[in-house]
């Protein structure tokens, strides 16, 4: 199945796509995709209302509405910092030893498709397209060899980025990293049924229709089976939070002279089998 959400008379509604242009408007089911639906085995209630209704029920298109974040605002947005060996030599540092963590404000929840606000006194907006996935049960303490088990499914993230305020002067990731509309997410979840191999999906971004990111998430330096355990070693994950898995190399700030985003530039990026996101930049001032 693939989840999303849309505007229907500035309401949020839930829905599935049944194909690349239509969604079935599933707010008959009677749940939004949050952490009750999630941990209240909703993925599995859901599949058997899909198969009953999935021909005779109410439709939109795509095309035709505002698509809203895929699943509803998360209790936790965990982030994975410098992934892509080639991204930590654009950045100058060694791959880690570890995983990076940090977090992002959910406030920074956004449509897959909204503006990109670039906030009052920033210089230096980035761009960074990410493979998420949303937790489907409670995690803690997770073993390796079960680490799949706890993913409800995959989704498209563009973690943006104030590189001024995460990395000069005192720098914080977290504060270079929450501004409003920073994290578009959608167009869709796909479950993990609609990924054959996670381990092997091309990302990748385009600014003004140039091609900046391109890459594949066979390079990642720790993957999903190594992240769901590791994170939750140090805190509980719970249904529908989500964990956004790193960028590759091309952000604004690994080219000589950096770029950042401006006003008026165009970005659309997707991740393999789930979709594309398309966003304007956009000035708060």
């Amino acid at each position: 199945m693939k989840l999303t959400r849309f505007l229907n008379n500035e309401t949020i509604t839930p829905g599935l796509f049944l194909d690349d242009r239509t969604i079935l408007d599933a707010s008959p089911f009677g749940e939004d995709w949050n952490e009750a639906f999630f941990g209240n085995n909703g993925l599995a209630r859901l599949e058997d209302w899909f198969a009953n209704n999935r021909d005779s029920g109410r439709t939109v298109q795509a095309g035709d509405v505002t698509l809203a974040p895929a699943v509803a605002r998360p209790s936790k947005l965990i982030c994975i910092g410098l992934n892509y060996a080639a991204h930590a030599a654009e950045g100058g540092v060694d791959p880690p030893a570890e995983p990076v963590l940090f977090s992002k404000a959910t406030s920074a929840w956004s449509g897959p498709n909204d503006n990109i606000v670039i906030p009052r006194g920033s210089k230096k907006t980035d761009w960074e397209v990410e493979l998420a996935l949303v937790i489907g049960k409670h995690a803690k303490y997770v073993p390796e060899e079960d680490a799949f088990d706890y993913v409800a499914g995959y989704a498209v993230h563009n973690d943006y980025s104030e590189r001024a305020w995460q990395l000069e002067g005192t720098g914080q990731w977290v504060k270079g990293k929450s501004a409003d509309t920073y994290a578009p997410f959608g167009p869709y979840l796909a479950t993990r049924d609609e990924i054959d191999d996670v381990g092997n999906l091309r990302l990748w971004l385009k600014r003004n229709g140039e091609t900046l990111q391109d890459s594949n998430t066979s390079d990642l330096i720790f993957d999903i089976a190594h992240l769901v355990p590791y994170i939750s070693r140090f805190m509980s994950l719970l249904p529908g939070d989500v964990v956004s898995t790193g960028t590759p190399a091309g952000v604004g700030l690994g080219f000589k002279p950096p770029r950042f985003v401006q006003p008026g530039d165009v970005f659309e990026l997707g991740v393999e089998g789930l979709g594309t996101q398309g966003q304007v930049a956009v000035s708060e001032d």
